[in-house]
């Protein structure tokens, strides 16, 4: 394995981000700055019993055949390349042969609730399970699909018995096949969302693992986010893979070391919202405490909000309505302002997440209203479900300041606009969209240099926009309407 490089000023380093719809790899120079660039669809199959998956070697090809076109797109400056790193969806397992590499499962997507039953039979160790996992009990973590996959494919429990089984986060997954040396490793982030990891001891729980009836040998050993994880070895450019984490985890350093009074808001395909609380775990029985990152020295927590239905609820809407063109009408829709009473959503696509974790909550309209305004009742419901668990943040932590926003909804004004009103706080939206990238790009220009070294590291992006904060009385009132009804539907 090559030796960990100290960066050079012209040092490239190349960000592996596996996300719900591509895998990206993209290479940035010691400044921040984007200088090659490549994207694979990574398709998501959902099947009609609501299973949501990915074929385990398709997605591994379009991780690959984004590497290689990045690379490619590089050119000759590829023998510039100090560091790799991989970011990945965080919630994702597969199963795999330690021997072969062969996969033995699909990957299941953080989406899936295939272990919704497994998960409400163990409901009464719940306070148990967060006190050891910092999460609450839920069918979206690892264990239950792991349960799952080793009682429904025959090819696990084999590999089981033979004593050949690997299974845990996707990105374990990935990296054993990217890396030459096929490393068996399990970073704390991706970890810390399978509902068997000891948040406080960085490593597997025996009491997690005997709740969910799993055996330990199968999966990864614990390494810390920063760590000599193997080589990425494509043609004559043989590049260490140093820094392994989770998409929303690396957004936070997009632009530097995340601030302890920001909030930052992730709008993809679900919603998250994160506020780094150091080296503290405030007490919470209705938020998800999170490693943000975990060297050697170190580890960075924080609180997590978690809004299941985001992206996945426009797609959702969309669906009802083919013809409506709601992904580009949406701008127009959400800035008609008082010119229109939308209807309330209780938005239950994917599941409750915090401050409820209900698997299975069903949607519904109250109140009337065409498609317009239903999707701007849908935007608004991610709104209303992030102010919910702002609030909740709000109770154990100090004022924050400001909201820093990312991901791909948040190309909405309107939607920027009403979390703005909502939370009280100005909510700034980088001009950046590859943040997960540029944040896992920090981090590896952090690991080539002197320990947390950023002073070389880009300024922010000039063309953020910061919404400014304003009273919208109606908004409020809506709001104040849906958590009333929210709560009388989750009474029944």
């Amino acid at each position: 394995m090559p030796h960990p490089r100290r960066s050079a000023p012209d040092a490239l380093y190349l960000c592996i981000d596996q996300g719900g719809h591509a895998s990206r790899a993209l290479v940035f120079d010691s400044r921040g700055n984007t200088v090659a660039a490549a994207h694979r669809e990574a398709r998501l199959r959902i099947h009609a019993d609501g299973r949501m998956e990915y074929d385990a070697v398709e997605l591994l090809d379009s991780v690959s055949a984004a590497v290689d076109a990045a690379l490619a797109d590089l050119g000759s400056a590829r023998r510039r390349l100090c560091a790799a790193g991989l970011a990945t969806q965080r919630s994702n397992v597969v199963c795999w042969d330690r021997e072969t590499g062969a996969a033995l499962s699909p990957v299941i997507s953080w989406q899936d609730r295939r272990a919704a039953r497994t998960v409400e039979r163990l409901r009464d160790r719940a306070a148990m399970a967060h006190r050891i996992t910092g999460l609450l009990l839920s069918a979206h973590y690892g264990a239950g699909k792991l349960r799952w996959c080793l009682e429904h494919i025959p090819a696990v429990a084999a590999a089981l018995g033979a004593g050949r089984l690997a299974w845990g986060p996707m990105a374990s997954y990935l990296l054993f096949h990217l890396a030459r040396e096929r490393p068996l490793y399990a970073d704390p982030v991706n970890a810390a969302r399978t509902l068997l990891w000891d948040i406080a001891h960085a490593d597997w729980s025996e009491a997690m693992l005997g709740l969910f009836e799993l055996p330990r040998a199968p999966l990864p050993e614990p390494a810390p986010n920063r760590h000599a994880f193997g080589t990425l070895d494509r043609d004559d450019a043989p590049v260490p893979l140093l820094v392994v984490t989770g998409d929303q985890n690396a957004a936070l350093c997009a632009d530097g070391p995340p601030a302890a009074d920001t909030l930052y808001i992730t709008l993809g395909t679900g919603a998250f919202v994160l506020r780094p609380t150091g080296a503290e775990r405030p007490a919470s029985h209705r938020l998800l405490h999170g490693v943000i990152f975990a060297d050697r020295d170190a580890t960075t927590y924080a609180l997590e909000g978690t809004v299941n239905g985001a992206g996945s609820a426009l797609d959702w809407l969309a669906a009802q309505h083919p013809a409506s063109g709601i992904v580009n009408a949406l701008h127009r829709w959400l800035d008609a302002g008082g010119d229109m009473q939308p209807p309330l959503f209780l938005n239950g696509v994917s599941g409750l997440g915090t401050p409820f974790m209900q698997p299975h909550f069903e949607s519904r309209f109250i109140g009337a209203g065409g498609t317009a305004a239903r999707a701007v009742a849908v935007a608004e419901s991610i709104a209303f479900l992030l102010q919910m668990n702002i609030e909740e943040i709000g109770r154990l932590t100090p004022p924050a300041a400001r909201i820093e926003i990312g991901g791909g909804l948040s190309r909405y004004d309107g939607l920027c606009r009403r979390i703005a009103s909502l939370s009280g706080l100005p909510v700034r939206r980088g001009g950046r969209v590859e943040t997960t990238a540029r944040g896992l790009a920090f981090l590896l220009h952090a690991a080539t240099r002197d320990h947390g070294d950023a002073s070389a590291w880009g300024d922010a992006a000039p063309e953020a926009y910061t919404f400014p904060l304003h009273d919208d009385a109606a908004l409020y009132e809506r709001y104040l309407r849906w958590r009333t009804a929210l709560r009388e539907a989750l009474k029944t």
